[in-house]
């Protein structure tokens, strides 16, 4: 699914990230989301390959990457450290500055990576989300019911890891399958690859500690930055699906200026998963965009 590129690891800070590194050209750093891994870009890969060096990483806890520790700050799995490490791993790869696409959970760190390494993010492209701290403060019933994993997740331990790890498969498939496009959406080798990584040990915690994460230290981390003016000073590309929960829940472009100085954006036809549902159009809005 990735030919002509290469899998490594690389070790940072105490973390090993897993990534698969191919092409030649700029920089571009691809982060996947929740509850996939780097595969979910296959359907662009190799065109993307033939303009940038691309960087496909496993976010921490996810995919080949490491599983942080379990903590009762969530710290571990905070956007904010997932981003430090992330910064430290381009740059022991040779990349002091690069452009990021990212989608779902990835795109929520890349936010953070943005803001805390911007002398390293020259160009951002955002998939499928709004602001994390817009997304809590406008939860509605709509929301609620299609996102009900937000919710279920940040329960405390040990319930929703003991119920992840009884059936993962049976979990990823319904957070993937209820969505637009169904489970139809998704090559086989890629959805046993999902398969594959959400039942390695520690990856139940590590998902559950991502989303309790994001409703706490990140968002102490968000609120700081609106309350002390810290805004995205890089160009932002934000694409959301015309058949998903965000936009119909959301006023996308409106959340990310309120946030970012330069937002350009539209809706594709498409739900939640544009790399694997509508590939050709996202990939006409990265060449042009990147």
């Amino acid at each position: 699914m990735f030919e002509g590129y290469v899998s490594r690891h690389v070790e940072v800070d105490g973390a090993r990230l897993h990534l698969r590194l191919g092409g030649r050209g700029p920089a571009l750093l691809l982060l996947h989301g929740h509850p996939q891994t780097h595969v979910m870009w296959h359907r662009v890969a190799h065109a993307l390959a033939a303009r940038y060096t691309v960087v496909a990483l496993d976010l921490p806890g996810y995919g080949d990457s490491c599983r942080p520790s379990a903590d009762a700050e969530h710290v571990h799995h905070s956007k904010r450290q997932m981003a430090r490490w992330i910064a430290a791993a381009m740059v022991q790869l040779g990349f002091d500055r690069y452009g990021v696409c990212a989608h779902d959970r990835g795109a929520r760190v890349a936010h953070r990576l943005a803001v805390d390494a911007a002398e390293q993010v020259s160009r951002l492209m955002l998939l499928d989300i709004a602001p994390t701290l817009a997304m809590y403060e406008g939860t509605t019933d709509a929301f609620a019911r299609a996102y009900w994993h937000w919710f279920f997740l940040i329960q405390p331990p040990p319930l929703p890891e003991a119920l992840i790890e009884r059936d993962s498969r049976a979990y990823l498939h319904q957070v993937i399958g209820r969505r637009h496009a169904g489970l139809a959406a998704f090559d086989p080798v890629a959805l046993a690859e999902y398969e594959r990584c959400l039942a390695l040990p520690g990856t139940a915690t590590s998902i559950c500690e991502d989303y309790r994460a994001s409703a706490g230290i990140d968002l102490q981390h968000d609120r700081h930055d609106v309350a002390q003016g810290v805004r995205l000073t890089q160009p932002l590309r934000v694409l959301w699906g015309s058949h998903g929960t965000v936009g119909r829940c959301f006023d996308v472009l409106r959340l990310w200026r309120e946030r970012a100085d330069d937002v350009s954006g539209r809706a594709l036809d498409c739900g939640h998963y544009i790399a694997e549902e509508c590939p050709e159009a996202l990939l006409g809005e990265m060449l042009e965009y990147f």
